[in-house]
């Protein structure tokens, strides 16, 4: 039976004190909408990212399956007190919560997972009665905003890492208590091949990877044994899935050496064994000195497989040093490229250098009298200054059929309906682009996932990672880059430019 923890009590307080404000004042069955959107793409201080990854919708629409406030529920509520010592939440509307605090009224349109999205662009729009939606904020930024972050970092991997290079998530170990499964989850939408997380590979369909840790040599060592013998145990319970780390003792003088004895041994027996792994050192240089004595031995195809903190630089780095020292030691630069496997940990899991995304949950309207009434917050921070109103968000398509911007516009426009669609920079008055409509093409980028209940089936996970596959391959290759990238354009439509700045300008001169 799942926690209490895991319900809707996964939440914070001061949404049940302004849920209750709501029932207080008779607007808690108000329609409103609010949307999840976050402001700037991850930026890890000696790099930036272009682009994101949007994850984590399917687990908060599984979530939201079963979130809903039972009597044990409400009995937590009954507990919490005012400063005064009074019920901090009135019995009629605990009673309330009982009855309607699940999130059945709840419309939610949005960006399909996997694919790669922007800042300032609605990601999720949620409609319906106003508790309900002011209910969801926490979870839902609790879900998305660490997927998305962590799809984005494993994206960024894959780029460095080609589009041919094998990347295994190894880091399990080193998330966050309680948040392995999403991250291996966001980092093979992300671009992971294959993850050593037994129980969520399983979960979406795949077989876990991983071989064996150097405490295993140190085991055999410690009981008068050696690194060969250590190696020789494990080729002989798993003959065609060996994969032998090298690092526990000497890589070139122990550990390779050793692995070659080994494999040699497998080979008269009619087994392939499948490589060698480097934990520690020199990655780069060790790679290039392991291929060559592998090469000598006759395994020329033999895996090397890498770890120890990697991330998209890190491996960026070991290219450009193997394709600059091989030639030396007569080794092929791009035939050992093609035989590396990246195993990343760490660096993929915790989004090093940038630990959250930031993704913001914002009411944008409410209805009255039949009308969307627009929201809108204003800020000294010109990037804060919400796009207001009842929106729609689409993708822009140039004549090379890449994407050249996402654009926001009101829900009742037709982009396409003037000859010249003109785009407006959200916060610059100064930036303008015209664009002719029979020139472009523009996708919707939302879908309707949640009517009262969840709309489709989950997808399943390779449908997630082809979806981000085709986008990566629609960016501009200035966005794609790991320093430095492009901004990618995100523009409002003249009508929604105009709305928002008689809005700033109303609330500025009202105040």
């Amino acid at each position: 039976m799942p926690s209490l923890t895991e319900g809707i009590l996964l939440t914070d307080q001061y949404q049940l004190t302004m849920a209750q404000v709501y029932y207080r004042l008779g607007i808690h069955e108000r329609p409103a909408l609010f949307e999840f959107f976050y402001r700037k793409n991850p930026d890890y201080g000696q790099h930036q990212a272009g682009y994101g990854v949007f994850a984590g919708l399917d687990p908060l629409l599984e979530w939201m399956e079963s979130a809903r406030f039972k009597e044990a529920e409400l009995e937590v509520l009954r507990s919490h007190k005012t400063r005064a010592g009074e019920p901090m939440f009135g019995e009629d509307f605990l009673r309330w919560l009982g009855r309607n605090g699940s999130f059945d009224g709840l419309t939610l349109r949005a960006v399909a997972e996997g694919r790669v999205v922007h800042p300032q662009v609605p990601l999720v729009a949620i409609e319906g009665p106003l508790v309900q939606a002011q209910l969801l904020e926490t979870a839902l930024l609790n879900k998305l905003n660490f997927e998305t972050l962590i799809a984005t970092k494993s994206s960024r991997i894959r780029e460095a890492a080609g589009p041919a290079a094998y990347v295994l998530d190894m880091g399990l170990r080193r998330a966050a208590s309680g948040a392995g499964n999403s991250a291996t989850r966001a980092a093979l939408i992300g671009g992971a091949n294959r993850s050593s997380n037994v129980g969520m590979s399983h979960e979406l369909g795949l077989q876990a990877a991983g071989t064996h840790a150097h405490s295993m040599v140190q085991a055999f060592m410690a009981l008068g044994m050696g690194e060969l013998d250590a190696f020789r145990a494990f080729a002989e319970v798993y003959p065609d899935d060996t994969v032998l780390l090298v690092d526990t003792v000497d890589v070139l003088e122990s550990g390779v050496p050793n692995a070659i004895q080994v494999f040699e041994e497998l080979r008269a027996k009619g087994h392939r064994p499948v490589g060698i792994r480097l934990d520690s050192g020199d990655l780069a240089y060790l790679s290039i000195r392991s291929a060559q004595l592998l090469d000598k031995a006759g395994f020329p195809d033999a895996a090397i497989v890498l770890s120890s903190d990697l991330d998209e630089l890190v491996i960026w780095q070991i290219y450009t040093q193997i394709r600059q020292e091989a030639p030396r030691y007569g080794v092929d630069a791009d035939a050992l490229t093609r035989r590396l496997v990246f195993g990343v940990g760490t660096r993929m899991v915790t989004s090093w250098g940038q630990p959250a995304l930031g993704g913001v949950y914002k009411v944008v309207a409410v209805r009255e009298d039949g009308e969307w009434k627009p929201a809108i917050k204003v800020s000294e921070t010109l990037e804060k200054v919400l796009n207001p109103g009842h929106k729609k968000a689409w993708r822009l398509y140039d004549d090379r059929g890449l994407a050249s911007a996402d654009v926001l516009t009101l829900s009742d426009e037709d982009p396409c309906a003037e000859p010249t669609l003109t785009l407006h920079h959200p916060s610059d008055a100064g930036k303008i682009r015209r664009v002719k409509t029979a020139a472009c093409r523009l996708e919707p980028l939302q879908e309707e996932v949640w009517r009262g209940q969840r709309v489709a089936e989950p997808q399943p996970l390779e449908v997630l990672r082809e979806r981000h596959r085709k986008d990566v391959e629609l960016l501009d290759p200035g966005v794609r880059r790991l320093i430095n990238p492009h901004t990618y354009h995100v523009s409002l439509s003249s009508r929604l430019w105009q709305l928002k700045n008689q809005m700033v300008e109303a609330l500025l001169q009202g105040s």
